[in-house]
Parts: structure tokens; C-alpha cells; sequence
């Protein structure tokens, strides 16, 4: 494997480590860093792969981006976030981004698990589940006090966990475990 290929994974676990770190230091993640991310993506996959590589890249942005969309529409994801995943799906195309996501949900999951915990909101947590279950068979958004907006609510850094997440896969992909 050429160096220009191992950039496929080196590159976006670097985008991961520091998403992961402005996420959790001071709870965003800049557009300085996701959409250099994204055209950076798109560009090593072009140089490695060619056509199909463009495609592939862009495929991956564009299911990353849709995906997370409804989540951001319904202010329960930053911005942020949402384009951080289109970074990364920039790099690993569809395929390899459909396996780091469902990794950082369930990463996200531990993390939240255990913050409810900690801070004792497990009794907030259930009636918030309730009010959004309730708001998904009436068709309609949550109110206000279930979005990033409200200061009271619990929030866990996703970019953190789509760090942890894209570092792992990159590294499995390097030391040949994928």
C-alpha cells in the first residue's frame, strides 16, 4: 500500500481526534475543520481510486449529511456533528461510513447511558423518551425543552464519540484487524 493510501486512514482519524477534542473542550466542532475535512476526502479518494473513488466519497458525504439531517432539523444534533459525519463520509464512502456510524451511536449510547447515571437523571430520561415517542405517533416536533436548545438538558459531546468511533475503524483498517 502506497503512502497516499494510508492517508485514507490516517487522515480521517487526525479530523476525528480533533473534532473530538473541540467537541468536548468547547462543545462544537469549527467548519475550519469539516469542510477542508470533506474536500480533503473527496481529493485523496480521487488521487487513490479515480473516478470511483469520487464517487465513492461523495456517496459517503452525501449519506452522512442525510442521514443526521432529520436530527438537526429537530435541534437534537449540532451542526457541527452533522457535518463532521459528511467529513468522514467523505474519506470512507457508503459502505465503511454505515459501519462507523452505527459504532458512534453505540458509543454515544454508553456515553449518554452513563451520564444519566452519573448525574442521577434517570427518572428525566424516561419521561423525556415518553415525550418523544408520544411526539413521533402524533406527527409532530417535541417541544422546546427537548432540544440542544434548553440549558437544562443532559448533553453528551457526539463528536467525541464520532472520534473514538473513526479512530478505532482507521486503526482496525491499518493494522490489517478489517
Amino acid at each position: 500500500m502506497g503512502i497516499i493510501r494510508y492517508a485514507l486512514w490516517i487522515l480521517p482519524a487526525l479530523l476525528g481526534f480533533i473534532a473530538g477534542y473541540t467537541d468536548y473542550r468547547w462543545r462544537r466542532i469549527p467548519n475550519w475543520l469539516t469542510v477542508p475535512g470533506l474536500l480533503l476526502g473527496i481529493a485523496v479518494n480521487s488521487i487513490v481510486r479515480g473516478w470511483s473513488g469520487t464517487k465513492e466519497s461523495l456517496l459517503g458525504a452525501g449519506l452522512g449529511l442525510l442521514v443526521l439531517l432529520p436530527l438537526v432539523l429537530l435541534r437534537s444534533l449540532g451542526a457541527g456533528d452533522w457535518k463532521l459525519m459528511g467529513a468522514v463520509g467523505a474519506f470512507f464512502g457508503p459502505r465503511d461510513l454505515i459501519t462507523v456510524l452505527f459504532a458512534t451511536l453505540l458509543i454515544a449510547g454508553v456515553m449518554a447511558l452513563i451520564l444519566v447515571i452519573w448525574k442521577k437523571r434517570a427518572g428525566q430520561t424516561f419521561r423525556n423518551i415518553g415525550r418523544l415517542l408520544a411526539a413521533m405517533v402524533s406527527l409532530r416536533l417535541p417541544g422546546a425543552e427537548m432540544s440542544l436548545d434548553n440549558a437544562e438538558s443532559t448533553k453528551i459531546p457526539f463528536g467525541l464519540a464520532v472520534a473514538v468511533a473513526v479512530i478505532l475503524y482507521s486503526f482496525a483498517h491499518l493494522w490489517g484487524l478489517r
